[in-house]
């Protein structure tokens, strides 16, 4: 059976009340209700912190033991270069992903600490984002 994380960073505890214009309604319990649903089986685990160090600490956690990691680590994305490194630093396949297409958003959303050393990026397919990466594995 095939081990997935998934990964969220900042303010991803707040999806089905933040912005549902861009985010949908669905709170992300729900949503990850239903792909563990549709994938029984695939393994998955979840993570979210809002806090910098602990995605970090997570991904060395999990690094060396999973098949795979979706990350989507929000803000951290386009500011944290030690998010980057730590994938750099891991042996487990990371894809990075984005519920909005954040080349539609304000300018600073278009550089990513992440992309470098991810073995892809699926963005702007809402929710659905996670499910494609799940399928990449």
């Amino acid at each position: 059976m095939k081990k997935l994380i998934i990964i969220n960073g900042p303010n991803l505890n707040l999806l089905g009340k933040r912005e549902p214009n861009i985010y949908g309604s669905l709170t992300f319990t729900e949503f990850l209700e239903e792909v563990k649903s549709k994938y029984p089986d695939i393994h998955i685990d979840y993570f979210q912190s809002n806090i910098e160090g602990e995605l970090i600490d997570k991904l060395h956690e999990v690094g060396f033991s999973y098949d795979g990691i979706i990350l989507n680590a929000a803000a951290y994305t386009h500011t944290s270069v030690g998010i980057g490194d730590a994938i750099k630093g891991i042996e487990t396949p990371v894809v990075e992903v984005h519920i909005s297409n954040t080349f539609g958003r304000e300018e600073f959303r278009h550089q990513s600490y992440i992309s470098p050393n991810a073995k892809g990026v699926i963005l702007g397919f809402g929710l659905q984002s996670y499910e494609l990466a799940i399928q990449s594995f």
